[in-house]
């Protein structure tokens, strides 16, 4: 069956070499994760629509906090999603979700004319993002839920815990990178972890340094789902 995700990309090397690049604080794009965005700033409207006419490809980013006028920096690394869902609001809105491929280098920006931004992207280093993970060690994968545990203790939260054990290696890694209240260079170090085992290690040591730090949780409803 297609996998809706990639298709019609077989390999790596069929994606573009420019693509469209969204800079956005505090957000992350692995492979195989979904990101929902609401998207309604005229620029990012403009650039869904072109995608969406075209390849469906964007890039997310963060940029770089440089303090300096004009667009900022960006990161090197992103992570290329393809838009698997997409639907348009009575007030001009675009709700999308981006499911994740692949990370990329910039190479160098464009000039262009559209409003939104456009780079030169290289998949080389990340050729592995494109098949499945292997499973972690138990070793880790415990290590992993026992740091969840410890930070969820110290910040007077909960979790589903029968979902956290339930949970396969790869979307437990996704969803904990997503909701935990990490900043921008915590979350860029667990885009830039080269693998699986890599990124589940950084965020157990995370997990272990905020469970020191009482009020880092975000507002909500105190539970992890």
């Amino acid at each position: 069956m297609p996998d809706e995700r990639t298709e019609p990309f077989a390999t790596p090397a069929d994606l573009p070499a420019t693509i469209r690049v969204f800079p956005l604080a505090g957000a992350v794009l692995l492979p195989r994760q979904v990101l929902p965005l609401n998207i309604f700033e005229p620029r990012y409207v403009a650039m869904t629509r072109d995608a969406m006419m075209g390849d469906r490809l964007i890039g997310i980013i963060q940029p770089r906090d440089d303090g300096r006028g004009g667009p900022p920096a960006l990161f090197e690394t992103g992570g290329l999603g393809r838009i698997t869902q997409f639907s348009e609001t009575g007030d001009g809105r675009f709700l999308i979700a981006l499911s994740g491929l692949i990370r990329f280098r910039i190479v160098r920006e464009l000039a262009v004319e559209t409003p939104y931004r456009q780079v030169i992207a290289d998949y080389r280093a990340f050729t592995a993002d494109w098949a499945e993970p292997a499973p972690l060690e138990p070793d880790l994968r415990a290590e992993l839920e026992r740091s969840l545990r410890r930070y969820l203790d110290a910040q007077g939260l909960s979790a589903d815990w029968e979902a956290v054990r339930a949970a396969d290696d790869e979307s437990l890694v996704h969803a904990l990178t997503a909701v935990c209240p990490f900043d921008g260079l915590e979350r860029q170090a667990l885009l830039e972890a080269p693998d699986l085992p890599t990124r589940a290690a950084t965020l157990s040591a995370l997990l272990s340094f905020g469970g020191d730090l009482p009020q880092r949780a975000a507002p909500g409803s105190g539970r992890l789902q």
